[in-house]
């Protein structure tokens, strides 16, 4: 990929010095990602050595990014995540499992972080449609559902839309 081929504008991610292992790990699991170019640097710097990566360009299914390797200064929040949108239970939890399954954890409703402290929401397509339902009871039976999971269930999130308990 040359400079005039990509994005003028990227998304920036820190990395302590493994953003090319962090790069391959997302394309190993999101479809659409694909790491595109690694830079190392051509002579020896405060912090490393001539060769070491600096920079991965990298998208993330379709969002172009750019990992740098900065060292351990500065960590990733949640202020920043990738949400995923899901289509089915199958798919949300192959993505959970993948990132909290290698070296990641778990938080509320639908987050969890990799195990380099990015941040992911795994969303099924169904919750963003039963929080925005028009039956505002059906939307909060979700929402209060919703609050009491880790990773989402579908089916629960179903069963609350209806009224029921899956």
């Amino acid at each position: 990929m040359t400079a005039t081929d990509r994005a003028k504008n990227r998304v920036c991610l820190w990395y302590e010095g493994d953003a090319e292992e962090a790069a391959n790990f997302y394309a190993s699991i999101f479809p659409d990602t694909r790491v595109t170019d690694v830079t190392r640097s051509p002579a020896d710097y405060p912090d490393g050595k001539a060769g070491d990566v600096i920079t991965v360009e990298f998208s993330v299914m379709g969002i172009e990014c750019i990992g740098l390797n900065g060292g351990p200064a500065f960590k990733h929040s949640e202020a920043f995540s990738f949400q995923v949108e899901t289509g089915d239970q199958e798919e949300t939890d192959r993505y959970w499992n993948a990132i909290v399954g290698n070296g990641g954890a778990e938080s509320m409703c639908g987050w969890c972080k990799d195990k380099w402290g990015l941040s992911w929401q795994i969303t099924p397509r169904v919750l963003g449609r039963a929080l925005g339902n028009p039956d505002r009871a059906a939307a909060k039976r979700a929402m209060e559902a919703m609050m009491t999971m880790r990773k989402i269930d579908v089916a629960a999130i179903e069963a609350a839309l209806a009224g029921t308990t899956a």
